[in-house]
Formats: structure tokens, C-alpha cells, sequence
């Protein structure tokens, strides 16, 4: 199963709901404090059910909505990419179509609500039955679903079979079903079950959050392979081996003790009578202690909490990975999203480049997801316009694709600028070039007031000059070796960019 849209709403910033189209690889860009984490820690609680790494509190409900009386936050997953056939009951194997649990778009959604930010209610939202005669059939017992069939005369070739006893029902209402979309909600002990059923398959969701200790103390940092130990020993298979080798040796302990004392007891009886063996119970062993040296280290055995910030986060990053994988291989998942806050912090621009291509390529593996939350423009810049997902502001909180510019050419310079504010030179190149080649310099210059620029004519003399502060910059740029004219500020440089982007706009 594949993400193919999340809503969002009274969930933090995110008021109103909010919908957010997924693609294999997504990275959420946008200012500080717009919402770029609370998508993958909404999606972390939708999975994880408070068990992950993000737990919902009251805090979380949208103070705006919290004091207009709504306080409950509501998560939907659209999922596409669905299994042909599941067993949503412990009857027998069915599917979803036939079930009437699919959207009209033939997707699966599930909403979950946390009134007052509490336990969660889960409803899915499909295309289905509203004909009294045979609505709610999910939630009704085998007795109930055999009462309809006796009442109304239907043939059901297995009436052992919910699923069978509900398809023999809808095709005995095939002309009048009276589809429409509803949220049916999973509650009642029968629907339970198919919530339960259909949690197997569901994707493995993990979170890599960007905040992640990185200090000396955490446990992580001090060596990722003592959780590794902890993980693996939960096994309970390999916790049964350990625990028959511990029992093996405490029965051979046993032996040499008693051969001991026996052989003592010839010499001095009431010494031997004085001792006992003392042997700790295979259920008393800490195996952790046993493996407590294990290690990951660099070269002269240096400690990974004793490298650069950069190094340990890279490992750590590294190691989420594998353990993602590790748990969704141990629980047969079918498909795994990984999610990752900021993984350029603290990296090298060589390493921001080398991860961001091992998403990409990682994106493009079956059954993979991967969300992303970035502030570095340079990441930006290495990614397909489709990668991006922009979190704006005004003049409402919207989650766009970057297919929809606000500029009529497409330009990851522009993305920057609208998700950081980045105004560079690049940039302004851009718009200038763009302005120029579209022969309209002249009418964007028109009005506008100038300033003098000495130019450095082929003669080694110079001349004085006037230009508008786009044409200033635009000469400083490209003549870096022309030192007679005062640098353009950062304040000039934004108002020019500014200027630009506001005039390009008006020609639509």
C-alpha cells in the first residue's frame, strides 16, 4: 500500500483540512514554524497510535479552532496501491471492492479522529451502501447477516462466511444500493476486526526527527549497536536458545559443584556440609551485559560520541535506515515510509549531496516512500521539481506542488526564495536574463530611479553611467573586476529581486 494523499485538520497550524498529494519521493519546504514537521508527526501518530515517537497532546489542537468549541484533531490516509485480495474478518479472504470500502476514485481512506486531542475514533470514508435494507453490514454479527438472508429470501451457497452473507445480500440489492460516500466507523466488535485486519497492511512508518539527541550521554550516539543488541534480543526464539544454553550450563555447573563436595566430604564433612552453589537462574541473566561491548568505531578505535557532530549524525541517520528495514523484513510489512527532518544538519555540502541522491534512489524502490522536511536551499536545488512540496502561508495555508509557479518559467531559484526568502545573485540573474530576453527591459526600466555607475570602457578609461539599481547590480555581477563603483548591499539586492519578481507577475 502507497500513500496517495494526506488531510490534516484543527491538527496545530493546520485549521481548516488541509490536503497533501504524495509521491514516491516528497520534500516539504517552507519557512520556519509553517507546519513543515507537524505532516510527518501527524503521520507518525496515524501509524504509530502514540506509540511512536510523537504523542498527541491538548496542545496539539488548533488554538483558533480550540476556541471556536472544536477541539478534535482529524488525520485521513488515502492509500492507492492496494492489495487484491485481505481477510478484513476471520472468516475468509474477500477484497475491497467487493466490500464497498474503497473511495470513488477506487482509493482507500482512513480518518482518524482524537477527540480533545484523546483516544482515537477510525472511520473509513467510502463509497457504500446506504439502502436500509442492506446498510452497515460490516457491523452486524453472523446471526444478524443470516437474519437477512431468512427475511428476505436470499441464496447463500455458505452462510458461515460473513463475507460471503454480505456479498449475497448487496447482489440482492444490486439495482437499489444507493451508494454514497460515508465515514463508516470502526467500533463495534465486528468492525474492530477488519481494522485490525487491515492494520497488517499497512506500511511500516518511520520518523527521524531532526531535534534527535546528538550529545555525549545519548545511548544512540554512544554506540547505535547496543540498541541494535537490545532490538535483536527481542526475539523470543533466540531468547528461548540463550535461555536452553544457560540451563545446559548451570545442570554441567551443577555437576562439577557436587563431584566438588562429594570429593571433600571424604576429607572434611563438616566444611563440605558449609558450602553451597550459587547460580544465577537462566531467567535472572542479563544478556544485554553479555554483548555490551560491541561496537561500531572509526580508525585508532575512536567512539562514535567522540566524532564530529556531522559523523554522528550521518551514522545515526544510517542506522535508522537499517533498523526501518530490519523491523519492516522481521514484520513482513509490505512497504515502508521513511520520514526525515533536516537530514542536511550538520552535514557537509558533499554529504547534504550524496544523501539526498540515496533518496532518490531509494525512492525509487518498490514499496518505498520517503518524506522529507529540508531549510537548505542547496537540497533543493538538487531535486526534480516534482520532489517539492510547498508550505505557504498566504493568502492561505495551502501545501502546493511546485508545477504550480508563480512565475510563468520554472525555477528551483524561485522555490528558494518563496520557501527561505534566499535572494542571491543567481536569482537575480535569472529574473534579470528572463526580463531581457523577453525584450521588455525597456518598460521595466521605464520610471524607475537611477544611480551612477562607472563603467571601464575597452580603452583602460572610464565613463559615468546611470542605471536603474537592477542594471547596478546586474554590471557588479558580471564585472566582479571593476572595483570603481561602491558592492550593492544585501538591501539593495532584495529590493531589486523584488522589483523583478512583482513586474514579471504583472505582464501574467
Amino acid at each position: 500500500m502507497k500513500i496517495d494523499k494526506i488531510k490534516i485538520a484543527n491538527f496545530r497550524s493546520y485549521q481548516d483540512e488541509i490536503v497533501i498529494d504524495l509521491d514516491d519521493l516528497n520534500v516539504f519546504v517552507g519557512k520556519n514554524d509553517i507546519g513543515k514537521s507537524t505532516v510527518l508527526e501527524a503521520l507518525d501518530i496515524f501509524f504509530n497510535e502514540n506509540k511512536g515517537v510523537i504523542k498527541m497532546d491538548k496542545d496539539d489542537v488548533n488554538k483558533k479552532s480550540k476556541n471556536e468549541g472544536d477541539t478534535e484533531i482529524r488525520i485521513s490516509v488515502v492509500f492507492s496501491n492496494l492489495p487484491d485480495t485481505l481477510t478484513i474478518d476471520a472468516t475468509n479472504p474477500t477484497n475491497l471492492t467487493d466490500e464497498y470500502l474503497l473511495t470513488q476514485e477506487g482509493c482507500l481512506e482512513i480518518t482518524k479522529k482524537y477527540p480533545n486531542a484523546g483516544k482515537e475514533k477510525i472511520f473509513i470514508h467510502a463509497n457504500h451502501p446506504t439502502n436500509p435494507d442492506c446498510a452497515g453490514l460490516l457491523l452486524k454479527k453472523n446471526t444478524d447477516l443470516k437474519r437477512i438472508l431468512t427475511e428476505n429470501n436470499i441464496d447463500c451457497e455458505d452462510k458461515t462466511k460473513n463475507a460471503e452473507i454480505r456479498k449475497a445480500i448487496w447482489n440482492h440489492y444490486s439495482d437499489n444500493l444507493q451508494l454514497e460516500e460515508i465515514e463508516i466507523e470502526l467500533a463495534k466488535e465486528d468492525a474492530k476486526n477488519t481494522w485490525t485486519q487491515l492494520k497488517s497492511y499497512m506500511p511500516l512508518y518511520s520518523l527521524f526527527q531532526s531535534d534527535r539527541k546528538n550529545s555525549d550521554g545519548d545511548s544512540e550516539v554512544q554506540n547505535p549497536m547496543k540498541l541494535a543488541v537490545q532490538e535483536i534480543l527481542k526475539d523470543q526464539r533466540l531468547m528461548n536458545s540463550l535461555n536452553d544454553v544457560a540451563n545446559e550450563v548451570e545442570t554441567k555447573l551443577n555437576q562439577v559443584v557436587g563431584k566438588t563436595l562429594e570429593k571433600l566430604n571424604e576429607m572434611n564433612p563438616e566444611i563440605a556440609d558449609s558450602l553451597t552453589s550459587v547460580i544465577p537462574s537462566p531467567d535472572s541473566l542479563k544478556w544485554v551485559d553479555v554483548f555490551k561491548s560491541v561496537s561500531i568505531t572509526g580508525d585508532q578505535d575512536i567512539p562514535i560520541n567522540k566524532r564530529g557532530s556531522g559523523v554522528k549524525r550521518l551514522i545515526l541517520l544510517n542506522f535508522f535506515r537499517a533498523e526501518a528495514e530490519r523491523r519492516q523484513n522481521e514484520n513482513n510489512v509490505p512497504s515502508i515510509i521513511y520520514a526525515i527532518e533536516e537530514p542536511e544538519t550538520s552535514q557537509h555540502p558533499n554529504h547534504q549531496k550524496k544523501l539526498i541522491e540515496a533518496f532518490i534512489e531509494l525512492s525509487q524502490a518498490d514499496n518505498t516512500q520517503i518524506l522529507l522536511t529540508t531549510h537548505s536551499p542547496s537540497i533543493v536545488r538538487l531535486l526534480e521539481f516534482d520532489h517539492i512540496k510547498l508550505i505557504k502561508n498566504k493568502p492561505n495555508k495551502e501545501v502546493v506542488n511546485v508545477r504550480r509557479n508563480e512565475l510563468p518559467y520554472p525555477s528551483l531559484n524561485e522555490v528558494n526564495f518563496l520557501a527561505f526568502g534566499e535572494s542571491n545573485d543567481e536569482y537575480h540573474n535569472e529574473l534579470y536574463g528572463f526580463i531581457e530576453s523577453e525584450e521588455l527591459l525597456t518598460e521595466y526600466k521605464n520610471g524607475k530611479q537611477t544611480m551612477t555607475y562607472i563603467k571601464i570602457m575597452r580603452d583602460g578609461n572610464t565613463r559615468e553611467e546611470q542605471k536603474i539599481i537592477s542594471e547596478y547590480i546586474r554590471h557588479q555581477i558580471h564585472h566582479p573586476e571593476n572595483t570603481h563603483n561602491d558592492r550593492f548591499t544585501d538591501e539593495q539586492l532584495q529590493e531589486s529581486i523584488g522589483e523583478m519578481r512583482v513586474f514579471i507577475k504583472s505582464q501574467g
